[in-house]
């Protein structure tokens, strides 16, 4: 048992969810980044070596083989964000909000995917990788309100779609 402040006199004491509702918040993060990434994986892998290969790339654009890994690792650190917010007691302040936030940065991710590889168009990811990027500062930031860990987890994925914005530029300015 852990226990949160509930006035500056006094503590109230807090109960932790058990091993079942755990286990349940586990599979919800984990299910919610693999959906995700099996979409932008459908939208990207038909398009790799024949659309994507013939496009012009900027001289920083890292070999194929690093996004496999990095995206893996970055859903991973996303799933583990997820489930520190939703082992927090429903009524956390910020917690609803940050769980529309992190479906909301999920959806603009996966129709990235969609937008730059399924419909061939980086002009049209390039519009929505604004949206995307502030939608994980903002699901960053509430994490971090509710639990500094989960915010700190995100920081590599705004890191990375940041470059990701960067490379969706260059290849755009280039094609």
């Amino acid at each position: 048992m852990t226990f949160a402040p509930s006035s500056p006199a006094s503590r109230a004491p807090v109960s932790r969810p058990g091993r079942g509702v755990a286990l349940r918040n586990a599979a919800i993060a984990g299910l919610s980044v693999v959906a995700t990434s099996t979409i932008g994986g459908l939208a990207t892998g038909p398009k790799i070596l024949g659309w994507y290969a013939a496009l012009a790339k900027p001289w920083y654009n890292p070999p194929n083989w690093v996004f496999g890994p990095a995206w893996t690792l970055l859903f991973l650190l996303m799933a583990i964000a997820f489930w520190r917010i939703l082992q927090t007691p429903a009524g956390t302040p910020w917690r609803t909000l940050a769980i529309v936030l992190f479906g909301v940065q999920l959806v603009l991710n996966a129709l990235w995917s969609v937008l730059f590889f399924g419909m061939e168009s980086p002009a049209l990811a390039l519009a929505e990788v604004g949206p995307f990027w502030l939608a994980i500062l903002a699901t960053l930031v509430v994490f971090a309100r509710i639990d500094r860990i989960a915010g700190w987890l995100f920081v590599p994925y705004l890191a990375w779609v940041a470059f990701a914005a960067v490379l969706n530029y260059g290849v755009w300015s280039l094609n």
